[in-house]
This record gives structure tokens, sequence and C-alpha cells, in this order.
């Protein structure tokens, strides 16, 4: 598979993980890295685990969230390392919620071909606009651009 389709991929997988509520495959992505909720915590599956656990609101085990990332760049160094960047937008809906965009931003991404295959080395979001997370998180960011 050529890498930047790979890295596409494993863009979407974030989205597919978390949004499914899985949060072990999800912090399974973080095996080699570090994501920013997690980052003073040290790197691996553990701590973004641990902090899904602690801060994700669920309903019936799911966190009714779709993660949109859009307008990808993708750029491969040499010896195995790349980075990304992509704008994301969370939609939220749920029965007593209506669907509306609840954080629009952007995400940087180191990566690393690690035993053949891509994986996150880091990955930092930067806000642009919060709308309610309320209902996604405990203790969310405040609303504001």
């Amino acid at each position: 598979m050529h890498d930047h389709v790979a890295i596409q991929n494993l863009l979407v997988e974030y989205c597919e993980r978390f949004d499914a509520g899985d949060f072990d495959s999800f912090a399974d992505l973080f095996s080699h890295g570090t994501w920013f909720p997690t980052a003073g915590e040290g790197e691996g599956a553990d701590p973004v685990r641990r902090w899904c656990e602690e801060h994700i609101l669920l309903y019936d085990g799911l966190p009714h969230t779709k993660h949109v990332t859009s307008n990808i760049w993708v750029d491969i160094h040499d010896e195995g390392r790349a980075e990304a960047r992509s704008y994301v937008t969370i939609w939220q809906g749920l029965v007593d919620f209506p669907l509306q965009a609840i954080f629009s931003g952007r995400y940087v991404d180191e990566l690393a071909e690690i035993e053949g295959r891509w994986c996150f080395v880091s990955r930092w979001a930067h806000p642009d606009v919060i709308g309610d997370m309320s209902r996604h998180m405990r203790n969310p960011f405040p609303p504001g651009p």
C-alpha cells in the first residue's frame, strides 16, 4: 500500500475507533506515541485509555460523536518518518441534544513506520472553535473561538 494512503487510513481509523467507543483499540493507536490530552503522563496506550475512561461521556457504550477529518496534508520524510496536518470537526447528536458541531480545529501529527505499519508518534489538536461539549466530556473546554 502506498504510504500516503496508509497514513490517511490511520487518520480514519482514529475517528472510527473513537466514535465506536472502542477505547481499548483507540488507545492502542498510541502504543508508540503520545496523544495531546495525556502528553504529560508519558507515551503508550495506558494513559490514553485511562483518560478516555475518566473524561468521555458514553450513552449505551457510545459517545454519539462523528469525527470528520478533512484537508489532509502528508509529508513523508526519509527513514520511515512523516508528518501530517488536517482539519477536524466533531459532531455530536443525542435524542435530547440536536446534531451539532461541538469542536472544530486542526490536528498536527508526527508519524513513524514501525514494523511495516504507520503509527502515531504524537498527535496534537489545536482548537479553532469550541461549541457545546457538555454532553461529550467531563470538564469540557469552555465554548468560544
